[in-house]
């Protein structure tokens, strides 16, 4: 089966290398800080932790929080550990998220969970949320803290909510927007509204700065959905077609479950409600997907909302911050990993 997700490969990295260069030395800081925290006294810990920190992820979320605070104006010290405080939170959700979905490849590797066990896996995620606040607290904002630790919340209730509607082919397009408001943008929003929150610019920066990450967020997960049906595993570090078969309702499916035939939604409904998936399945549902139009209309509303992140800061003056910032947009759009 081909790649069916049309993304310009000369792209990719480029939106994002901006960024990188803009902020590098203070990422640089921001890994010391990580690595220094994943320490301790039981040797399981570090070994988890590391497996999956230093396995290739793109530090998309931190990078975000050092642009949006250098996008303000700040200056201090306390944006290297939110940073990293953020950083832990994305990693114990992928720690998390593995042993839930019980997914076998995460970043091109072996999922921790595949080489220490589940137990393992979520209680490192436990320990890295516990550094994460410690992070926090030391950096001595309560709206920062108040930013961050409802980020957790929220992330945690659409953690729930995926749960309660997996395997649900009546799932509509609101409701599963509403899980990746929570499940995936939520972290996006936060990351970028604490460095103007820590600067305590004016309560419309900040709200921008939201706003921003929050579209952002879901326009990258939902070509994740689409690179889940038309991507290689190569770019992606998972199988292609985990979606289907973990059973996980996403915006493409319910595309073509809402333009299919009866026979088709009967498909649909073998596949990821009663769990029949066998070696055709995943190209059977290519054919219905690429029928239907969804990857296309999927990646469609993924550039509509990158649209609407890019809006977002339309407040701030001109700058290399705000040119990086608006870059990553595009890259997150036009990704073909």
């Amino acid at each position: 089966m081909g790649v069916v997700v049309p993304l310009d490969e000369r792209r990719e990295g480029a939106g994002i290398q901006a960024l990188s260069d803009l902020v590098a030395a203070d990422l640089e800081r921001v890994n010391a800080q990580i690595l220094s925290r994943t320490g301790s006294d039981v040797q399981m810990i570090p070994e988890v932790a590391n497996h999956l920190i230093s396995s290739g992820g793109k530090r998309l979320r931190p990078l975000l929080t050092l642009a949006a605070a250098k996008l303000v104006g700040y200056s201090g010290e306390g944006h290297i550990r939110l940073a990293a405080a953020v950083e832990f939170m994305h990693t114990a959700t992928l720690l998390h998220d593995d042993v839930v979905d019980e997914s076998e490849m995460r970043r091109g590797k072996l999922a921790p969970r595949m080489l220490w066990g589940n137990q393992a896996s979520v209680l490192v995620g436990d320990f890295l949320l516990g550094q994460a606040f410690k992070m926090m607290v030391e950096v001595g904002s309560l709206p920062c803290l108040d930013i961050l630790s409802t980020a957790a919340t929220v992330i945690a209730e659409g953690e729930v909510m995926q749960l309660a509607a997996a395997k649900n082919t009546a799932t509509t397009e609101d409701e599963y927007l509403a899980v990746i408001r929570s499940k995936t943008a939520a972290l996006f929003a936060a990351a970028c509204e604490v460095g103007p929150a820590l600067h305590q610019r004016a309560k419309n920066e900040q709200t921008a700065c939201r706003s921003y990450g929050s579209n952002l967020g879901i326009a990258f997960q939902l070509v994740d959905d689409a690179l889940d049906y038309g991507g290689r595993e190569a770019k992606l570090g998972k199988k292609v077609g985990d979606d289907l078969r973990e059973g996980k309702i996403t915006l493409p499916v319910i595309f073509a479950v809402r333009r299919g035939t009866p026979g088709e939604r009967a498909f649909w409904k073998k596949t990821l409600e009663e769990g029949d998936v066998n070696e055709d399945s995943l190209g059977i549902a290519i054919d219905l997907l690429q029928r239907h139009g969804a990857i296309d209309e999927t990646l469609a509303r993924a550039r509509h909302y990158g649209t609407i992140a890019r809006d977002a800061l339309a407040l701030f003056p001109d700058s290399d911050a705000k040119t990086a910032m608006l870059d990553v947009v595009d890259f997150v759009t036009s990704r073909a990993h």
